[in-house]
């Protein structure tokens, strides 16, 4: 009887240990059918979904060398430590109309929004260059812009730079305590002719200690294009390279990756100077501009644009919607070509940035709507061409930037600029303030 007890037990103990077994197989056949949920990475790390706690522990851990005491918002930031609030902006205050940004090693969209407030949108990344571009299918089948409710940038951007081969010391040395000058040159990434051609020409103020100059771009998702930059990251060590896609419509995110950029690594230089890869800078001229200015504070100096419409035509790249910007006209603001900030309003600018609703017009964004905002002066300042001019030693000599220029003009511009041979009349700089 004895037996036959132990029997049955160790035949039910069998049968459970079956089942049991048949259970555990089925709940992992399960989760192979199942759809895996995504989740947005670069690197292993998280992205746009943690971004307010990255930014928040970011600038709560950096400590501030001077107090600002400026107002941002309804509350007051006394320093760089404070951490950005979010904050309602007025549609007549911000263009509203936002473009996805996308991770470089992702093919998914970011979280940007609510998924009842986003619509129909195609993301195209270029397999050549990495760069984006979107496109809606209107009632009428033809490709228009994406349209987007209103969301905040802090949603899209994502902190940080690869940092492994910039020359920082060299940069910026002490974090820019005895630096006059650090210019940022937003660049293309396959624009390797103009990156070279300015190195090889204006660039070489850089070589002094109180002058700083880097390029800023983004990522790309082709790997043949990555390993080349760096390569060419390696060999000059000048480029600050963001958490974006670099494309057209995140010009804003690149403008406000070099303002993070700066503010990390450079938070004591006296002025900053912003620019793109295909403009003549007077390096000497700058000097002399910021020199006669060397106490201003809180100010952006440029070519102001004001009473600037909206563009409503539907297949412009600048257009904008009514229902995205009901304003009339955007604030006055510098045109992006070239601006230069002075040093103490760059933490202000990047923290506000993060808390306005996105924009991909980068200079109607930071110049405009954000420096209002921050109630930021804006100063018109005649030097400042930011187009095309005639390439005569006359006229080069007596501007700051100059746009549209070729990589095989910069230089005939620079030597143009060095020949002492060549007489010529300095022009006044009038200028006129814009609160």
């Amino acid at each position: 009887m004895g037996n036959l007890n132990s029997k049955r037990m160790r035949f039910f103990m069998a049968l459970n240990a079956a089942i049991i077994i048949t259970f555990i197989y089925a709940s992992l056949s399960m989760k192979e059918i199942l759809p895996k949920r995504h989740v947005h990475s670069v690197g292993g790390f998280p992205m746009r979904h943690r971004i307010e706690q990255n930014v928040a522990s970011k600038i709560n851990s950096r400590n501030s060398s001077k107090n600002q005491g400026s107002t941002i918002g309804n509350s007051q930031h006394t320093g760089r430590s404070k951490k950005p609030e979010r904050r309602a902006v007025s549609l007549l205050h911000s263009n509203i109309e936002a473009f996805p940004s996308f991770s470089a090693y992702s093919n998914e969209h970011p979280e940007i929004a609510d998924n009842k407030t986003i619509m129909q949108i195609q993301p195209i990344v270029s397999s050549i260059t990495g760069s984006g571009s979107c496109s809606e299918k209107t009632s009428s089948g033809s490709p228009a812009l994406p349209v987007l409710t209103p969301v905040l940038t802090m949603k899209l951007y994502e902190p940080g730079h690869l940092n492994e081969e910039i020359d920082i010391k060299r940069i910026c040395m002490h974090r820019g305590v005895f630096l006059r000058l650090l210019i940022l040159i937003t660049s293309a990434q396959s624009h390797f002719s103009a990156r070279m051609s300015i190195r090889q020409t204006w660039m070489h103020y850089g070589s002094r200690r109180d002058v700083g100059m880097a390029f800023v771009l983004g990522r790309t998702t082709n790997v043949a294009l990555n390993e080349s930059l760096n390569k060419e990251n390696y060999i000059y060590g000048d480029m600050i390279r963001g958490n974006f896609i670099d494309s057209y419509f995140n010009l804003t995110l690149k403008t406000i990756s070099m303002l993070e950029w700066a503010d990390t690594h450079c938070p004591s230089v006296k002025f900053i100077l912003k620019t793109d890869d295909d403009m003549f800078i007077n390096v000497p001229k700058l000097l002399g501009f910021i020199d006669a200015r060397y106490k201003s504070e809180r100010s952006i100096y440029g070519r102001l644009a004001k009473n600037w419409k909206p563009v409503r035509a539907g297949r412009s790249k600048y257009y904008v919607s009514h229902k995205l910007y009901t304003g009339l006209q955007y604030p006055p603001f510098t045109t992006g070509p070239a601006y230069l900030l002075t040093g103490d309003i760059v933490h202000e600018l990047y923290v506000e940035s993060l808390n306005t609703f996105y924009m991909h017009l980068e200079d109607v964004f930071i110049t405009g709507i954000v420096a209002r905002t921050l109630k930021i002066k804006r100063v018109a300042a005649n030097a400042f061409r930011n187009s095309r001019i005639a390439l005569s030693p006359c006229k080069i000599r007596n501007v700051i930037s100059v746009h549209m220029i070729k990589p095989s003009e910069q230089y005939h511009l620079w030597r143009d600029l060095l020949d002492s041979t060549i007489k010529f009349l300095i022009a006044a700089e009038p200028h006129s303030i814009l609160q």
